[in-house]
C-alpha cells in the first residue's frame, strides 16, 4: 500500500506487504523489505536499505546509504549502517576520525 501524495525516486524496490504512510519521500536506490510499515511523512534518502517487519514512526528521516535493521520511533533522524540517531553518527564518525588521524602521527614518530 503506498499513501496518498507519496513521491518514489527510480529504483526504489517495495518488496510485499509494505504499508506506506501519506506523504513519504524515498530517494533512488531504496530498498524496504517486506512487512514493513512507513508512518506518515517519512523520508528516506538515497541508497538506504530497511529490513523486513520493521516500523518507521511519522515523520523519521532516515539519511543516505543507511542500514535500518530496528524500528524507528517517530520523529527520529537516524543515519549509518546500522543506523544510529543522527547526533550519535556525527560523533562516531569525528572519533573514527580523529583514531585514524592519532595512528598515523603515531606512525609517523617512529
Amino acid at each position: 500500500v503506498i499513501g496518498r501524495g507519496s513521491r518514489l525516486d527510480n529504483l526504489v524496490h517495495i518488496a510485499h506487504n509494505v504499508k506506506l504512510g501519506r506523504q513519504c519521500i524515498l530517494a533512488a536506490q531504496t530498498g524496504i523489505a517486506g512487512s514493513s510499515e512507513l508512518g506518515d511523512f517519512v523520508m528516506v534518502g538515497g541508497q538506504v536499505g530497511i529490513s523486513g517487519h520493521l516500523k518507521v514512526g511519522k515523520g523519521a528521516r532516515i539519511g543516505a546509504q543507511s542500514g535500518v535493521i530496528q524500528n524507528i520511533p517517530a520523529g527520529i533522524e537516524v543515519m549509518g549502517t546500522p543506523s544510529v540517531p543522527l547526533k550519535q553518527f556525527l560523533r562516531q564518525s569525528i572519533l573514527v576520525q580523529k583514531m585514524a588521524e592519532n595512528a598515523v602521527f603515531k606512525k609517523e614518530e617512529k
